[in-house]
């Protein structure tokens, strides 16, 4: 097995939608605001080739959305997920496998592009199976009016309708996917039944965050995202998180944050706070 980071493009977001209750005065230490309060924000997919197959988590934003929906995010860099696969060798039509950790647009949005003459959509990875699972589905597909704006059907119906669409069967809230190569973590929290890969890589067991922890920043335990619909269960889902990755040394991927890849955390009179952060480079490239 050999993993790779893929830059999949930056944006930017409301700093205190990121933080929730927080004051600015704390949350700003760690992730400052520009002048219209919004901080940096990363979509850093990771690609796995396992044997005959390449798998890539989570897609980004794409760029199949209008002017008007981008100049909310105030994209900014000039990655993009065909520089990246390209940069370590590969192309988009050599995906075997995408799996989503949720279905909001900026982790699934990349999947699904325009067709040649913009008249619909299809799916961006022509070769792949796109992997959720049934009940986020329903969630995303049926969508509540607080997550409705995050999931886009023109994100998620081409999937379905392409035949490419598939769902991962889950008997318990953690389970070793060995079609996959790795163990998931089911979390309701942020969204319904997100999913969280554990990636044993290199003896040590790296996490792909998602959600649950988007940046270094949100380590302490109360620091919450307000577009959470469940923040009192994030509370509960990332007290057990911090403290497994505390005993077992875990390695957390951060999918969202800008300027620092993986940290791994350490125990504190106050909790679980950050310990040491790395470049995927640093930890794993001899």
């Amino acid at each position: 097995m050999t993993l790779y980071p893929i830059e999949t493009g930056h944006f930017k977001l409301d700093g205190g939608a990121m933080f929730g209750v927080v004051p600015k005065s704390l949350w700003q230490r760690t992730n400052p605001a520009d002048n219209n309060n919004m901080i940096d924000i990363a979509a850093t997919s990771l690609l796995i080739e396992n044997g005959k197959q390449l798998i890539l988590i989570d897609t980004g934003l794409g760029d199949k959305q209008s002017e008007k929906f981008f100049s909310h995010y105030h994209r900014w860099g000039d990655h993009s997920i065909d520089k990246s696969l390209k940069q370590h060798g590969f192309h988009r039509d050599d995906v075997t496998d995408v799996f989503m950790t949720h279905l909001h647009f900026d982790h699934c949005g990349g999947s699904i592009q325009w067709n040649k003459d913009k008249t619909g959509y299809e799916p961006a990875f022509k070769n792949a199976k796109f992997w959720t699972n049934q009940e986020h589905w329903e969630w995303a597909t049926k969508p509540n009016d607080r997550e409705k704006a995050s999931f886009l059907k023109e994100n998620l119906l081409p999937m379905q309708e392409s035949g490419q669409l598939h769902f991962l069967n889950r008997t318990e809230n953690r389970h070793l996917y060995k079609d996959l190569g790795f163990e998931v973590l089911f979390v309701d929290g942020h969204t319904d039944k997100q999913m969280i890969p554990i990636i044993e890589y290199k003896d040590k067991k790296l996490v792909f965050a998602a959600d649950l922890l988007p940046t270094a920043g949100h380590v302490p335990l109360p620091y919450v995202m307000g577009f959470d619909t469940r923040p009192l269960k994030t509370l509960d889902e990332k007290k057990l998180f911090l403290e497994e990755a505390v005993k077992n040394n875990y390695y957390i991927f951060l999918e969202h944050d800008a300027h620092n890849e993986i940290i791994n955390l350490k125990d504190t009179e106050k909790g679980a706070r950050l310990d040491s952060k790395f470049t995927f480079n640093e930890l794993f490239t001899n």
